[in-house]
């Protein structure tokens, strides 16, 4: 499902934002950073506000930083979502933005990734990115996934999970609320050859991790809390 909630408190968007460069990967625009000879790479997929979101590009900078290579495409082709155009609220912006076409993009990105001799793949998705993490790794395109505050990811997807997943909730959520992420727990408790971690961050609401306030102390605790059990995850699992 999506609503306002997808849309609260949205980024000012900066094409310069971050210590990366944009260049093109797989025919698509693609913020890259870290280095370009690691054998571990991380794609990162958008909210609806696209991949030039600041604090977005922070977190893909301080991925790299843990030794990866990271790709952070534009699957909005340049469109993201503006929440002043009353004439195309999300409802109808969505339209033009299905997450079922999302794999189109990934998979040359993940190809020209893979050229470059990376021997393994992780995959972060924020929001309405989420869905398509889940896609490609049914697909059995990457090797590590890790959805935040997902939008439209469903009961059937976490039943499709073969890989080390990783979902972090927001007690406040109500796209994705506490009693689907636990009801998305108790389905990989069933799968004991899948390796899983799902976690509720209390107090903190949908889209917490990368579209936080920079000047309120709690909310950026909170969110660099979530990005350091995304670094443990990979860690543990991207290898």
């Amino acid at each position: 499902m999506s609503g306002p909630e997808c849309c609260s408190n949205p980024p000012t968007l900066n094409p310069n934002a971050g210590a990366g460069r944009v260049e093109e990967v797989g025919g698509i625009d693609t913020y890259v950073t870290g280095s370009a000879n690691s054998k571990l790479a991380v794609l990162l997929i958008s909210d609806v506000f696209g991949y030039e979101a600041p604090n977005l590009r922070k977190l893909a900078d301080k991925i790299a930083a843990a030794g990866y290579y990271v790709v952070v495409p534009d699957f909005l082709h340049g469109d993201p979502l503006v929440p002043e155009k009353a004439d195309r609220p999300i409802s109808v912006w969505i339209k033009d933005h299905p997450q079922e076409k999302g794999i189109e993009v990934a998979k040359p990105v993940i190809e020209a990734v893979k050229g470059k001799g990376v021997s393994a793949i992780g995959a972060v998705g924020f929001c309405w990115g989420a869905k398509v993490v889940t896609d490609v790794a049914r697909h059995g395109l990457i090797n590590v996934a890790a959805i935040l505050h997902p939008s439209f990811v469903t009961v059937d997807d976490i039943k499709s999970a073969e890989i080390p997943i990783l979902i972090l909730g927001a007690e406040q959520d109500k796209i994705s609320p506490p009693e689907l992420i636990r009801q998305f727990e108790q389905i990989l408790s069933t799968k004991p050859a899948v390796p899983s971690s799902v976690k509720i961050f209390p107090q903190v609401a949908h889209g917490w991790t990368v579209r936080y306030n920079t000047e309120d102390a709690k909310a950026v605790s909170a969110a660099e809390e979530a990005h350091q059990d995304l670094l443990a995850w990979f860690a543990k699992h991207l290898k």
